[in-house]
């Protein structure tokens, strides 16, 4: 055990490392090693300066060779979890960074590579019956070095878990640094750490709902038998999910409470303030918060990986000295993954936690426009354009939060709308695959880009684009959307925050236009020339129709005449 004090390049297989820091430190480690292999980081014990702030004073832990690798996880002194890393590659570093309080940090960690598919035999898995049984591996055997096992417990809703180790013995040390089992309220090992052991015990835990999750850590040396424990499901009493919504969109939070849920916590619609009191609900048959996500005191988080805003709403008495009710608190959050918000909302209650979850989305549209100006959206459907003509194309982000920046990832172009085997790249990766494409810088909520319009070679009259956006936090100097370029080698060297995709057309050229306007005149005309066709019929067969009478009369008459002329002089025969 052992190491510099201020940072190091290691290369060993597995190493121990106990680190001792002042104020002021600025300290970076760098596991690397050229092998197959990943690597599993493990902070068994941290201790920062007494009301540190993940600002001041944190480890932050990056999936790569250096400290501009993806973000892989953050410690500080709230951290409410045994952090267990694990990087993608055979690299990782981590930085140690501390405020200027004199005191002396103290923090243990231990890495070791290991091939992620192979594992021993009883090592976690998952357990939703109301009650079961599971052992550490190889128990009452020594339990392997390098385990590291995770147990998932599920039982029945309304109920919550009581965990009894019957036998247990693991590696003793004062801060169970080596060999511990943790045990968490929840089904992450994230955060809700209840609790951490080691040595020789039969320690018992209790969860809050019907969900807890067991962790086992060993290092590579002092094995012992391990343990063996069993679980039991508990009825709980009371209103055990919250009547309660959480909705999440890209411009605000409404979080809805029912007065009957206050009411059975002892609460009504008076008792309640967001984290800033300013912003007052809206009472109606419930109790309604609608605000913007950066206002109201709500608080923004970048983890490397996804965004979360977060606002508090307080339940507390008003009006008296002292009080014998339950503290209260209703935990919203939003969180804006890769292709979807996820919300999420939990209600604190006597350090009691439950929780509820939805989905929504962020709202993204894309359009083009008259000029580089993007100040007129073009509404016409379809565009039509001329052959080379330069378009001006923007995806728009619709939200409140300022700190947001759009980026335009990939972008192809298809004579269909499905968008089958027939595609064009314009843009890729962030790369301008087209030569006419030129891109914009991005600016708050906009992506920009021109090119010059084309047609496809076969006989295709229209062209639609497909486009991936994506959305980062501003104050994220590392972010996906300041890279620019990036080749399909490197893609894995920045984050982002959420993606989503949008399509845009069609397309047309201006002569697709031209033939459907001569069409359209050819076919207007002939209606307007028929009439008059039927009507010159009409008058020649009545003229017809009287010259042919006159005709008949005419000869009518000429034959009486004849007739009468013969009669007169006829000569008369003698007898």
């Amino acid at each position: 055990v052992g190491g510099p004090r201020c940072g190091a390049s290691l290369h060993e297989q597995n190493k121990a490392l106990r680190i001792e820091l002042n104020a002021n430190a600025n300290c970076a480690w760098q596991i690397r090693r050229n092998t197959n292999q990943t690597i599993r980081l493990v902070f068994s014990h941290f201790k920062f300066a007494p009301s540190s702030s993940c600002e001041t004073e944190s480890i932050k832990i990056y999936d790569g060779p250096s400290t501009n690798s993806p973000l892989l996880g953050q410690v500080c002194n709230d951290t409410d979890a045994v952090p267990v890393l694990q990087s993608s590659s055979d690299s990782l570093t981590f930085l140690i960074t501390t405020n200027s309080v004199a005191f002396t940090r103290n923090f243990f960690a231990f890495y070791y590579y290991f091939s992620p598919e192979t594992r021993p035999e009883n090592c976690g898995g998952q357990l939703t019956g109301p009650n079961g049984t599971f052992t550490s591996p190889n128990y009452p055997a020594a339990y392997p070095e390098f385990t590291y096992c995770v147990w998932h417990i599920q039982t029945a809703k309304n109920s919550k878990i009581k965990l009894q180790f019957q036998d247990f013995f693991l590696e003793l040390d004062k801060n169970c640094q080596f060999d511990f089992t943790a045990v968490y309220d929840g089904l992450t090992t994230n955060t809700g750490l209840i609790g951490k052991v080691c040595g020789v015990a039969k320690p018992k835990f209790e969860s809050s709902s019907n969900v807890m999750t067991v962790v086992l850590f060993t290092d590579y040396a002092n094995s012992y038998r391990g343990f063996s424990a069993q679980y039991t499901t508990v009825p709980l009493p009371g209103p055990v999910e919250p009547d309660t919504l959480l909705t999440c969109s890209s411009d605000s939070m409404k979080i809805v409470l029912s007065k009957s849920y206050l009411a059975s916590l002892g609460y009504n619609e008076t008792d309640l303030q967001l984290s800033d009191p300013s912003c007052s609900p809206v009472i109606t048959n419930s109790v309604i918060f609608s605000f913007p996500l950066a206002s109201c005191g709500t608080t923004k988080k970048d983890d490397g990986q996804s965004i979360t805003y977060t606002n508090i709403i307080s339940l507390s008495p008003t009006g008296n000295i002292i009080t014998r009710k339950e503290s209260v608190q209703i935990i919203a959050k939003c969180k804006m993954e890769n292709n979807s918000t996820l919300e999420v909302i939990y209600i604190t209650k006597n350090n009691i936690i439950q929780n509820t979850t939805a989905v929504g989305r962020y709202n993204v549209s894309m359009s083009f426009y008259d000029s580089d100006s993007f100040s007129k959206p073009v509404h016409q459907s379809p565009y039509y354009v001329n052959l080379n003509q330069t378009l001006f194309a923007q995806a728009s982000l619709h939200s409140t939060d300022p700190n947001l920046l759009v980026f335009v990832d990939t972008c192809i172009a298809s004579p269909q709308p499905d968008f089958g085997s027939l595609t064009y790249d314009l843009i890729r990766s962030g790369c301008n695959k087209d030569d006419t494409v030129v891109t914009y810088p991005p600016l708050e909520h906009y992506g920009r880009f021109k090119f010059n319009a084309f047609r496809f070679l076969q006989s295709f009259p229209s062209v639609y684009l497909h486009c991936d956006i994506l959305i980062c936090d501003s104050k994220n100097a590392n972010s996906r959307c300041t890279k620019g370029c990036i080749s399909r080698q490197k893609r894995a060297v920045s984050s982002y925050m959420w993606k989503t995709n949008t399509v845009v057309g069609p397309i047309r050229l201006k002569r697709n236009l031209r033939s459907a306007d001569n069409s359209e005149s050819l076919t207007k005309a002939d209606a307007e020339e028929t009439p008059n066709l039927q009507q010159y019929s009409f008058y020649t067969l009545s003229f017809v129709v009287l010259i042919s009478n006159i005709i008949i009369v005419v000869a009518v008459i000429l034959k009486y005449h004849k007739h009468q002329a013969r009669y007169v002089y006829q000569k008369i025969q003698n007898s």
